[in-house]
């Protein structure tokens, strides 16, 4: 071993009369640990709850929706259909009509969005036949004559209205039809026979589903629809997928991808998560100062040692080494620890969540409050990689200027007095 690597590692531990040294030296160490570990648990958190709700809006929604540009939508569906499950990247499509209705029940009233899906190819481009707990999607369809179509509703829109699977309940469109007294709203009663529960609020409290005959019906839409829901094979290749499907297609046909539908949300996701990061890079720094701390009161009382190595033939170079490898040394270790806690933190996050909301007997996440019920965790090995790389970097840097100083350090001024 180098005597510089010999005399780097022993300044880090403290003569008995000097145990302060090694005390601040442990703090140091465990500021970079906290830094490190905050940022590795943040960012997989944060990580987590955009994959989740990627998960989440995609088992909700389509990746893309075909739709025209023309108020009475899109006729002769079943070709048009066809011709984009023939595209490339396109996994599956489906018809879908859309429409704000009033859904009314023997206790309370709630506007939410009306979706009128195909039953038997709904369940290829979502999965809404998935998230159902309670009824079928095939009980949609239309039973005996007479019989009221079937209705599925959100979890949570389903408790609004205090209705159960069987129950009747009113839907209401303001889209009626004008008479001498003026508009008459459209009225129609359905049978709830299915509920359905997504994990996200906004569509388990706003949603409710018909089969594609019952919308068509109800909104006078004879055999046109809204638009085409479409499946891909690549979630983020659909940008390229739709600018295809509109060249097939050609006008007035357009298309709109899930980026573009939950824009405003992943991007203050993106945005929050970049914040988050520089917030957290400010603990690592403040750990960084512990260091350039240590180091300087390393250097005042290592005055004479220093000057006695100078005196022995040590070079400039060699007590610059010295003071750097302390710093590196806790700078390493401390990165170390926190890498080693903050991964053990983040795969086992739902259990520490878990105890905490036990033990203190409150909810941390409200699902009526976000669009998620459990805090999520995602460990991305680049995240992590630069993680490191950050605090070690920043952990070097903090050593320069006492290690200069000591480097700089004139041995006979220092032996004056000795």
């Amino acid at each position: 071993m180098k005597y510089e690597w010999f005399i780097g590692l022993r300044y880090l531990k403290a003569k008995r009369k000097q145990t302060f040294i090694s005390i601040i030296t442990v703090i140091s160490i465990a500021g970079v640990m906290v830094g490190v570990m905050a940022l590795i648990v943040v960012l997989a958190v944060m990580s987590g709850f955009e994959k989740t709700l990627k998960e989440k809006i995609l088992g909700t929604q389509a990746h893309l929706h075909l739709l025209k540009a023309t108020q009475e939508g899109l006729d002769q569906y079943q070709e048009v259909t066809k011709r984009v499950e023939e595209t490339k990247g396109v996994a599956s499509a489906a018809p879908f009509i859309i429409s704000q209705v009033m859904l009314s029940s023997e206790s309370n009233v709630f506007g939410v969005v009306l979706k009128g899906i195909d039953p038997d190819r709904v369940g290829r481009v979502t999965e809404l036949a998935n998230n159902l707990k309670a009824g079928r999607l095939e009980d949609l369809k239309g039973g005996k004559e007479g019989d009221s179509p079937g209705i599925i509703l959100g979890i949570e829109l389903a408790k609004h209205l205090s209705v159960s699977l069987n129950d009747s309940i009113q839907v209401i469109s303001p889209l009626g039809t004008v008479t001498p007294m003026g508009m008459m709203p459209k009225m129609k009663r359905f049978r709830v026979k299915g509920i359905f529960y997504s994990g996200m609020y906004e569509f388990d409290n706003t949603m409710a589903y018909v089969s594609l005959e019952s919308a068509q019906k109800f909104f006078s839409m004879g055999d046109r629809v809204t638009g085409i829901e479409i499946k891909t094979n690549d979630i983020y290749k659909v940008k390229e997928i739709g600018r295809e499907i509109r060249r097939k297609m050609g006008f007035p046909f357009w298309t709109k991808d899930w980026m573009e539908m939950n824009r405003n949300l992943f991007s203050a996701l993106r945005l929050e998560k970049i914040a988050m990061f520089i917030i957290l890079v400010l603990i690592v720094l403040v750990a960084a100062f512990n260091i350039i701390s240590t180091l300087i009161m390393v250097v005042m009382e290592k005055n004479k040692d220093i000057a006695i190595l100078k005196s022995m033939g040590a070079s400039s170079s060699s007590i610059l080494k010295i003071f750097t490898i302390e710093g590196g040394v806790i700078g390493v270790v401390g990165t170390i620890l926190g890498t080693i806690l903050g991964l053990g933190a983040a795969f086992n996050l739902e259990k520490i969540t878990d105890f905490v909301e036990r033990l203190f007997g409150f909810k941390i996440l409200s699902s009526d409050v976000y669009y998620i019920d459990k805090l999520p965790s995602q460990v991305n090995p680049p995240d992590v990689i630069f993680i490191v790389l950050t605090a070690v970097l920043i952990s070097l840097l903090a050593t320069l200027y006492p290690a200069w100083r000591a480097s700089k350090l004139d041995p006979a001024e220092a032996l004056r007095y000795e």
